[in-house]
């Protein structure tokens, strides 16, 4: 017989639209906590620290992008600078807005960079995980289906046994019932009945 070539889970499933295993309860009853290899552990703590760093990465941009606002919004209530000591005061100030500003706008840009390639590096995570699952899926398919095929030869056995025993069983019923009604027949119900009772316990 010619053995299958091994599927390459990783190929089949790049294509295919997948949901976040870790927020997936069937998934999860497939794999209990105290059924999870060591290595299904690690990818799908790998999953989760992907969607945490997202999470964190929209809420700080969000954080960024209000402080932006507030600086700019300081920027234009210090937009009249003169020549007094207050006026010198306020130009500092808006230097320092503006530079501020400046490090803002970068610290958005090199987080929503950042923040684009997250989905990716999800779906790459997640279908590391689901090859690692099928994996382990069907070597548990196999290996069931082999104490399945065991459990179905116990039962085709056990009832061809149970089968012979009730015939068996019903061939000496038969007989004892031709015994009895020919005793019965030769010797009378009252002689019966006296032997019946000394002899039968039940």
């Amino acid at each position: 017989m010619r053995k299958k070539n091994k599927t390459n889970f990783s190929e089949v499933i790049k294509s295919h639209k997948l949901p976040i295993l870790p927020l997936d309860t069937r998934w999860h009853e497939i794999f209990p906590d105290d059924e999870k290899t060591p290595e299904i552990r690690i990818l799908e703590r790998k999953v989760n620290d992907l969607m945490m760093k997202q999470g964190r990465l929209v809420n700080e941009i969000k954080d960024l992008k209000k402080l932006k606002s507030k600086v700019m919004n300081d920027i234009v209530e210090n937009m009249n600078i003169d020549s007094s000591k207050a006026g010198q005061a306020k130009a500092k100030k808006q230097d320092r807005n503006k530079k501020y500003i400046l490090e803002i706008n970068d610290k958005i840009a090199r987080e929503t960079e950042e923040l684009e390639l997250i989905p990716y590096e999800i779906r790459e995570a997640n279908e590391a995980l689901l090859a690692e699952s099928m994996e382990i899926c069907y070597n548990r398919i196999r290996k069931q289906r082999e104490l399945i095929k065991e459990a179905n030869q116990w039962i085709e056995k056990t009832r061809a046994e149970l089968t012979e025993r009730i015939l068996m069983k019903q061939d000496m019923e038969s007989v004892n019932d031709k015994i009895y009604s020919y005793l019965h027949d030769l010797l009378g119900h009252n002689i019966m009945e006296a032997f019946d009772s000394n002899i039968w316990d039940d």
